[in-house]
């Protein structure tokens, strides 16, 4: 038992390079494609705070800055395996990206939410949820002292698939955290904006056409982010092994995790 608890978490940190930038606390779930794993990431903020990324699925995921708990597109029973929100630490601070039922859940919302939870969604979501903190693409926030949150363009735009994600409507969230930014892409191809965004320490970038961006769209949106820290999400059946392959020769820290 002792020997597989310690070859699992080699093959964490292989994927995770854990000598790079922040550092993988362990593995907290099962093998996934690609040797990918779940695993909590530990970063420091320029001033030494502490800030704790954990991977859930697909769109979904946790921050924890500084004591303070962010939930991103909580999804309970919506998406494979499904997730008892019951069970995790009341969020301070919610993100929805948008309305589509893989990004939007009522009830895991409810089930991680307390009285003073900060809803932050888009126009549809807040309509559906009768609730939330509306912001458009290039609203900008300051949530508390120190941390900002700013509403960034999310859409399609390959031929036959605007429809999905059309210009305008959705969201993707840069959270600033005591100087360290984090870019969490939501349902998005390699769109011209993303040119425009500067000193990005983590992002997640979605890989699953037709809904969002193919491996070599990835690369494209990869060398516009410019960030330290890759995460390929949302990734559904995209095979990993491509992804890593298309990155390839990039100066960045690419880090696999389980989210199909």
């Amino acid at each position: 038992m002792k020997f597989m608890h310690m070859s699992l978490l080699l093959a964490a940190c292989m994927v995770a390079g854990c000598n790079a930038t922040g550092s993988s606390s362990g593995a907290q779930g099962r093998p996934g494609t690609d040797a990918t794993v779940a695993v909590a990431d530990t970063f420091a903020t320029p001033s030494g705070k502490k800030i704790v990324i954990t991977p859930i699925k697909h769109g979904s995921l946790e921050i924890n800055y500084n004591g303070l708990e962010f939930q991103i597109d909580p999804v309970g029973k919506g998406v494979e395996p499904a997730t008892d929100y019951s069970r995790f630490r009341k969020a301070d601070y919610i993100l929805v990206t948008h309305e589509h039922f893989d990004h939007l859940d009522p009830a895991a919302i409810t089930a991680v939410s307390k009285p003073s939870t900060v809803l932050v969604t888009n126009a549809r979501c807040a309509a559906k949820l009768g609730q939330g903190t509306v912001m458009k693409n290039g609203d900008r926030r300051t949530l508390a002292p120190g941390i900002t949150v700013e509403a960034v363009p999310a859409y399609n735009t390959t031929p036959g698939h605007t429809q999905f994600h059309p210009k305008g409507r959705d969201n993707g969230y840069v959270l600033g955290l005591d100087g360290f930014n984090i870019y969490i892409g939501g349902d998005t191809e390699d769109i011209p904006e993303m040119a425009r965004l500067k000193n990005i320490d983590v992002a997640f970038l979605p890989v699953n056409q037709p809904y969002t961006m193919t491996p070599i769209q990835l690369r494209r949106a990869a060398i516009m982010v410019h960030p330290r820290v890759l995460y390929p999400y949302h990734y559904g059946l995209t095979d990993t092994a491509t992804i890593r392959e298309e990155l390839k020769g990039l100066k960045l820290d690419l880090r696999l995790r389980n989210f199909k």
